[in-house]
């Protein structure tokens, strides 16, 4: 195979799926690790791609502007599979907050089917659904940031000064399992932190492609959290960091 092709290839394989690692590459293109790095390092330089530790993302999202309805069509099973497991936390009269994440949108979904349960969201999707009688759906303010469409600003962190939550469910665009959660836009951590410091239970979601993934702004540390939900295989150091937080783990099967 041709350099071109096999070039060719890797921005393919990202468009199915924006993060994968260098072995995953390697198997895929059926490639050595020394001509795998020669044509990261090319398409790198080319800015096509952005490169981490182990891995390699698309140039979108390695800047954080990948849209919002391509990141809802990714991990599918998984998503839905978190957010059954998340929704069973909730117990009716809680005050929710749900944040605008597209894992977190299929939660709010659930959310929004059942009765006397009060929730908060800036996330424009979630807005536009419709709840049942009994369930309440509260808008924060704020000025809508289009690649994620979300409420954020100094508006939505006013709002988020005012209420306190139940329980708040808070997406991820990385996790770093010695560090905790982080993501790439600063006025979206912003609403985040707020959302974990201002509820009583404060769970993170993450499908399996979020860990060992690195986001250049950290919106929380692993004391802040009290649950994790998620289909990764944690590692045994992985759970002893969690255990050490007090953070309960929930493994759903996808």
């Amino acid at each position: 195979m041709f350099a071109q092709e096999r070039q060719n290839n890797i921005l393919g394989f990202l468009k199915e799926r924006p993060r994968l690692s260098v072995s995953e590459l390697e198997k895929l293109l059926g490639a050595s690790p020394a001509t795998v790095r020669r044509d990261l390092g090319f398409l790198e330089e080319a800015g096509r791609i952005f490169r981490t530790h182990g891995g390699v993302l698309s140039a979108e999202q390695g800047t954080g502007e990948i849209s919002y309805d391509r990141r809802s069509r990714h991990e599918l099973n998984a998503k839905k599979a978190i957010a059954e497991t998340a929704a069973g936390l909730v117990k009716d009269g809680h005050s929710v907050f749900v944040d605008a994440g597209t894992t977190a949108f299929k939660v709010g979904v659930r959310l929004l089917a059942r009765e006397k349960l009060t929730i908060f969201t800036n996330s424009v999707p979630l807005l536009n659904e419709t709840p049942v009688s009994g369930c309440r759906l509260v808008a924060l303010g704020g000025e809508v940031r289009a690649a994620g469409l979300a409420l954020v600003g100094s508006e939505a962190i006013e709002w988020m000064s005012r209420i306190w939550f139940d329980l708040a469910f808070v997406g991820t665009s990385g996790i770093d399992p010695e560090k905790g959660p982080c993501t790439t836009e600063l006025g979206e951590a912003a609403v985040k932190n707020a959302a974990v410091r201002n509820s009583r239970r404060a769970v993170l979601l993450a499908n399996d492609s979020k860990w060992g993934q690195q986001a250049p702004i950290r919106f929380a540390h692993w004391d802040d959290l009290d649950d994790v939900v998620t289909d990764h295989r944690a590692t045994p150091h992985e759970r002893a960091i969690l255990s050490s937080h007090r953070v309960s783990l929930h493994v759903v099967k996808k």
